[in-house]
């Protein structure tokens, strides 16, 4: 019985190769809507924290934690990564006498995220 996935998979160096005529040559950036994809944020955990930040001003740092489902330690390691590349900025202050963090995305954020976006809605075949 054959694969039913080996009829849609190219094998690796045939995908590797450039077509004639297309724009993925040697040194090109190419067409593909792949191009368009942030590798910043395109990591699965960094992904799902700026999702959650783009529908708020700003977030607890614990709601975050809590809605992607991940630990203090990730999510810290995370958005250390989204802060360096200034997609993220972290506020600290405190409710009463208790400290706490806030996350919100930045201008640059949000472009990116929205560019993000609509290259994997071009990619899945839904339009740019």
């Amino acid at each position: 019985m054959t694969d039913p996935h080996s009829a849609t998979t190219p094998p690796p160096q045939a995908a590797a190769a450039p077509r004639a005529g297309s724009a993925g040559g040697a040194g090109g950036a190419g067409s593909h809507p792949r191009h368009g994809l942030d590798e910043v944020i395109h990591a699965p955990v960094r992904f799902s924290i700026v999702a959650t930040l783009a529908a708020a001003d700003k977030a607890e740092f614990a709601f975050v934690r809590d809605t992607v489902e991940v630990s203090d330690s990730v999510l810290s390691r995370q958005v250390a990564v989204l802060e360096k590349a200034g997609y993220v900025a972290v506020t600290k202050g405190y409710v009463g006498k208790r400290p706490r963090t806030w996350l919100s995305l930045t201008g640059d954020g949000r472009t990116v995220f929205a560019a993000h976006c609509q290259a994997l809605r071009a990619i899945a075949g839904g339009g740019g």
